[in-house]
Protein backbone atom coordinates (compact mmCIF):
# COMPACT_ATOMS: atom_id res chain seq x y z
CA UNK A 1 0.00 0.00 0.00
CA UNK A 2 1.47 3.35 -1.05
CA UNK A 3 1.75 6.37 1.24
CA UNK A 4 -0.76 8.38 -0.86
CA UNK A 5 -3.36 5.61 -0.67
CA UNK A 6 -2.85 5.31 3.06
CA UNK A 7 -3.43 9.06 3.48
CA UNK A 8 -6.67 8.77 1.50
CA UNK A 9 -7.96 6.12 3.93
CA UNK A 10 -7.47 8.33 7.02
CA UNK A 11 -8.62 11.84 7.81
CA UNK A 12 -5.69 14.26 7.98
CA UNK A 13 -7.11 16.16 10.99
CA UNK A 14 -8.49 13.40 13.22
CA UNK A 15 -6.47 10.48 11.87
CA UNK A 16 -9.70 8.41 11.86
CA UNK A 17 -10.25 5.93 9.07
CA UNK A 18 -12.75 6.73 6.37
CA UNK A 19 -15.67 4.35 5.71
CA UNK A 20 -15.61 3.38 2.08
CA UNK A 21 -18.61 3.96 -0.17
CA UNK A 22 -20.00 6.85 1.91
CA UNK A 23 -19.03 9.87 -0.11
CA UNK A 24 -21.65 12.60 -0.65
CA UNK A 25 -20.83 15.93 -2.31
CA UNK A 26 -17.23 15.58 -1.26
CA UNK A 27 -18.12 14.75 2.34
CA UNK A 28 -16.71 11.44 3.55
CA UNK A 29 -17.95 9.53 6.58
CA UNK A 30 -15.46 8.61 9.27
CA UNK A 31 -15.40 5.37 11.20
CA UNK A 32 -16.01 7.27 14.42
CA UNK A 33 -16.82 4.77 17.18
CA UNK A 34 -19.28 5.55 19.96
CA UNK A 35 -17.73 6.25 23.37
CA UNK A 36 -17.94 3.24 25.71
CA UNK A 37 -20.22 4.96 28.25
CA UNK A 38 -22.83 5.67 25.54
CA UNK A 39 -22.75 2.06 24.32
CA UNK A 40 -23.19 0.72 27.83
CA UNK A 41 -26.08 3.11 28.45
CA UNK A 42 -27.74 1.82 25.28
CA UNK A 43 -27.29 -1.77 26.50
CA UNK A 44 -28.86 -0.86 29.84
CA UNK A 45 -31.94 0.60 28.12
CA UNK A 46 -32.38 -2.63 26.16
CA UNK A 47 -32.21 -4.72 29.34
CA UNK A 48 -34.64 -2.37 31.09
CA UNK A 49 -37.12 -2.49 28.18
CA UNK A 50 -37.08 -6.29 28.07
CA UNK A 51 -37.49 -6.55 31.85
CA UNK A 52 -40.38 -4.05 31.84
CA UNK A 53 -42.19 -5.91 29.05
CA UNK A 54 -41.79 -9.15 30.93
CA UNK A 55 -43.27 -7.61 34.09
CA UNK A 56 -46.24 -6.11 32.25
CA UNK A 57 -47.21 -8.80 29.75
CA UNK A 58 -45.85 -12.02 31.30
CA UNK A 59 -45.97 -11.58 35.07
CA UNK A 60 -48.68 -8.82 35.00
CA UNK A 61 -47.17 -7.06 37.99
CA UNK A 62 -49.73 -4.59 39.44
CA UNK A 63 -46.97 -2.27 40.58
CA UNK A 64 -46.01 -1.34 37.01
CA UNK A 65 -49.46 -1.36 35.36
CA UNK A 66 -50.94 2.09 35.97
CA UNK A 67 -54.55 1.12 35.34
CA UNK A 68 -54.43 -1.75 37.82
CA UNK A 69 -52.55 0.40 40.30
CA UNK A 70 -55.25 3.08 39.98
CA UNK A 71 -58.02 0.49 40.44
CA UNK A 72 -56.31 -0.93 43.51
CA UNK A 73 -55.89 2.50 45.06
CA UNK A 74 -59.53 3.44 44.37
CA UNK A 75 -60.72 0.12 45.84
CA UNK A 76 -58.63 0.75 48.94
CA UNK A 77 -60.05 4.28 49.21
CA UNK A 78 -63.66 3.07 48.94
CA UNK A 79 -63.00 0.39 51.50
CA UNK A 80 -61.52 2.94 53.89
CA UNK A 81 -64.51 5.25 53.38
CA UNK A 82 -66.94 2.41 54.06
CA UNK A 83 -65.08 1.42 57.21
CA UNK A 84 -65.06 5.03 58.38
CA UNK A 85 -68.78 5.37 57.68
CA UNK A 86 -69.53 2.17 59.60
CA UNK A 87 -67.41 3.27 62.53
CA UNK A 88 -68.90 6.77 62.69
CA UNK A 89 -71.97 7.14 64.93
CA UNK A 90 -75.16 7.83 63.00
CA UNK A 91 -76.89 10.96 64.18
CA UNK A 92 -80.33 11.66 62.78
CA UNK A 93 -81.48 15.12 63.68
CA UNK A 94 -85.17 15.78 63.38
CA UNK A 95 -85.87 19.11 61.74
CA UNK A 96 -88.61 21.40 62.91
CA UNK A 97 -91.39 22.55 60.60
CA UNK A 98 -89.89 26.03 60.68
CA UNK A 99 -86.54 24.71 59.44
CA UNK A 100 -88.22 22.76 56.64
CA UNK A 101 -90.22 25.79 55.52
CA UNK A 102 -87.13 28.02 55.69
CA UNK A 103 -85.14 25.62 53.53
CA UNK A 104 -88.03 25.28 51.08
CA UNK A 105 -88.37 29.05 50.85
CA UNK A 106 -84.71 29.36 49.86
CA UNK A 107 -85.10 26.80 47.07
CA UNK A 108 -88.34 28.42 45.93
CA UNK A 109 -86.68 31.83 45.77
CA UNK A 110 -83.74 30.53 43.74
CA UNK A 111 -85.63 28.33 41.28
CA UNK A 112 -89.41 28.48 41.38
CA UNK A 113 -90.00 32.23 41.78
CA UNK A 114 -88.71 32.93 38.26
CA UNK A 115 -91.86 31.38 36.75
CA UNK A 116 -94.28 31.32 39.70
CA UNK A 117 -93.58 34.72 41.25
CA UNK A 118 -91.85 35.76 44.44
CA UNK A 119 -94.98 35.06 46.51
CA UNK A 120 -96.30 32.20 44.36
CA UNK A 121 -98.79 34.51 42.65
CA UNK A 122 -97.96 33.14 39.20
CA UNK A 123 -96.06 34.65 36.27
CA UNK A 124 -95.26 32.43 33.32
CA UNK A 125 -96.18 29.49 35.51
CA UNK A 126 -99.51 29.12 37.31
CA UNK A 127 -100.59 30.66 40.58
CA UNK A 128 -99.60 28.44 43.50
CA UNK A 129 -101.62 30.18 46.21
CA UNK A 130 -105.14 29.28 45.02
CA UNK A 131 -106.97 25.95 45.09
CA UNK A 132 -106.66 25.18 41.39
CA UNK A 133 -104.02 22.86 39.97
CA UNK A 134 -103.32 21.78 36.41
CA UNK A 135 -101.66 18.46 37.26
CA UNK A 136 -103.15 17.75 40.66
CA UNK A 137 -102.64 19.45 44.00
CA UNK A 138 -101.63 16.54 46.21
CA UNK A 139 -98.10 16.27 47.47
CA UNK A 140 -97.51 13.20 45.30
CA UNK A 141 -98.87 14.93 42.17
CA UNK A 142 -96.67 17.97 42.72
CA UNK A 143 -93.61 15.82 43.34
CA UNK A 144 -94.21 13.94 40.09
CA UNK A 145 -94.27 17.24 38.22
CA UNK A 146 -91.03 18.40 39.85
CA UNK A 147 -89.28 15.10 39.20
CA UNK A 148 -90.42 14.54 35.61
CA UNK A 149 -91.23 18.06 34.48
CA UNK A 150 -93.88 19.10 31.97
CA UNK A 151 -91.85 19.99 28.90
CA UNK A 152 -94.82 21.18 26.81
CA UNK A 153 -95.57 23.74 29.54
CA UNK A 154 -91.94 24.81 29.94
CA UNK A 155 -91.47 22.99 33.26
CA UNK A 156 -88.17 21.13 33.25
CA UNK A 157 -87.27 18.10 35.34
CA UNK A 158 -85.40 18.81 38.57
CA UNK A 159 -84.64 15.23 39.61
CA UNK A 160 -80.97 15.70 38.71
CA UNK A 161 -80.72 19.23 40.09
CA UNK A 162 -82.38 18.97 43.49
CA UNK A 163 -82.03 16.34 46.18
CA UNK A 164 -85.07 14.49 47.44
CA UNK A 165 -84.92 16.51 50.66
CA UNK A 166 -84.82 19.80 48.75
CA UNK A 167 -87.82 18.76 46.67
CA UNK A 168 -89.83 17.75 49.75
CA UNK A 169 -88.89 21.01 51.49
CA UNK A 170 -89.93 23.23 48.59
CA UNK A 171 -93.22 21.37 48.14
CA UNK A 172 -93.96 21.77 51.85
CA UNK A 173 -93.30 25.48 51.47
CA UNK A 174 -95.55 25.71 48.39
CA UNK A 175 -98.37 24.03 50.33
CA UNK A 176 -97.91 26.68 53.02
CA UNK A 177 -98.68 29.38 50.41
CA UNK A 178 -102.28 28.19 50.05
CA UNK A 179 -104.70 31.00 50.82
CA UNK A 180 -102.02 33.66 51.37
CA UNK A 181 -103.77 35.86 48.76
CA UNK A 182 -100.74 37.81 47.44
CA UNK A 183 -101.23 40.85 45.16
CA UNK A 184 -101.35 40.53 41.35
CA UNK A 185 -102.47 36.94 41.38
CA UNK A 186 -102.73 35.08 38.11
CA UNK A 187 -106.18 33.75 37.25
CA UNK A 188 -106.97 30.18 38.36
CA UNK A 189 -105.89 27.36 36.04
CA UNK A 190 -106.81 23.70 36.05
CA UNK A 191 -109.24 22.05 38.43
CA UNK A 192 -109.99 22.77 42.05
CA UNK A 193 -108.19 20.40 44.37
CA UNK A 194 -109.90 19.31 47.55
CA UNK A 195 -107.73 17.28 49.96
CA UNK A 196 -109.21 13.85 50.70
CA UNK A 197 -109.51 14.66 54.39
CA UNK A 198 -111.78 17.60 53.51
CA UNK A 199 -113.66 15.91 50.65
CA UNK A 200 -117.36 15.21 51.27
Amino acid sequence: MTQDKKQQEYDDLTKIKYIGGHDYDGIRELDNRLPPWLKYLFYVTIVFAVSYLMLVFVFEDDSVIQEKEYQNEMAALHQAEEQEAEAAPVEVKERTQEEILAAGKVTFGKICSVCHGKFGEGLVGPNMTDEYWIHGGSFEDMKTVVLNGVIEKGMISYKNQLSNTQIDDVLTYIHSLQGTNPPNQKEPQGEKYVPEANAE
